[in-house]
């Protein structure tokens, strides 16, 4: 049976207390495993990045319980084991997008020559070659959101979550960064977990989790 990443049952995400207060996730209750591939579905305001924000204990829940099994405390998770991908601006402004890139492997402890050529590996087969030396301010949303994927997948973890990470480019690519994202996966038996609006990600992926009024439906949906 392969390894259990994360488990988590009855967690829960609430903002404030009065009788306003905001539910973000109402109800999870899952485990990801060692190679799953997941889209997570459901519309905007449904809890999507909550969730992973909490699957990457980069937020802590207002109830319920979430660990990692195979992968430590919730400190050691990154940089490390988890690499995340946000939805919207991440990359630190100073840097430069190989800078950038590269800074997980650097803080693990990496040495800069090896961290060097693992970033430029990556910027290259995501097409960023030619922004490697730019900083984020000089280049597009969608070169942006690429060169955060590639930061993601830095270091080679063992859970990758992507929170929305084709939002910004055409259908055409798209299609590519998921090719070389499902690669990235399939060689270091990562799990994944893909936050989607688009079907033809998410077809991509043979889980299917869905977002239903903050509450989390888990499931496997074949849809090759």
């Amino acid at each position: 049976m392969s390894d259990v990443l994360v488990r988590a049952a009855g967690l829960r995400r609430q903002f404030g207390n009065d009788p306003g207060a905001v539910v973000a996730v109402a109800d999870a209750t899952f485990e990801i495993r060692q190679g799953d591939r997941i889209a997570l579905t459901g519309p905007s305001g449904s809890g999507k990045t909550s969730l992973l924000h909490l699957i990457a204990a980069l937020d802590q829940p207002s109830g319920g319980v979430i660990e990692w099994p195979a992968l430590g405390q919730a400190g050691d998770l990154r940089p490390g084991p988890v690499g995340i991908a946000f939805q919207g601006p991440s990359l630190l402004p100073p840097l430069t997008v190989a800078e950038n890139v590269a800074l997980p492997a650097l803080l693990a402890g990496t040495p800069n020559a090896a961290a060097t050529a693992a970033a430029g590996a990556l910027i290259d087969r995501l097409g960023l070659a030619e922004v490697a030396s730019k900083l984020p301010e000089e280049i597009s949303g969608g070169q942006a959101q690429r060169a955060g994927l590639a930061r993601a997948l830095m270091g080679e973890p063992r859970l990758i979550l992507a929170d929305e990470p084709t939002g910004q480019l055409d259908r055409s690519s798209a299609a590519a960064l998921i090719d070389v994202l499902l690669e990235q996966v399939n060689a270091s038996h990562a799990a994944l977990v893909v936050a989607t609006h688009d079907t033809a990600v998410a077809d991509r992926l043979p889980l299917r989790w869905s977002m239903t009024g903050r509450t989390l439906e888990t499931g496997a949906s074949c849809t090759f």
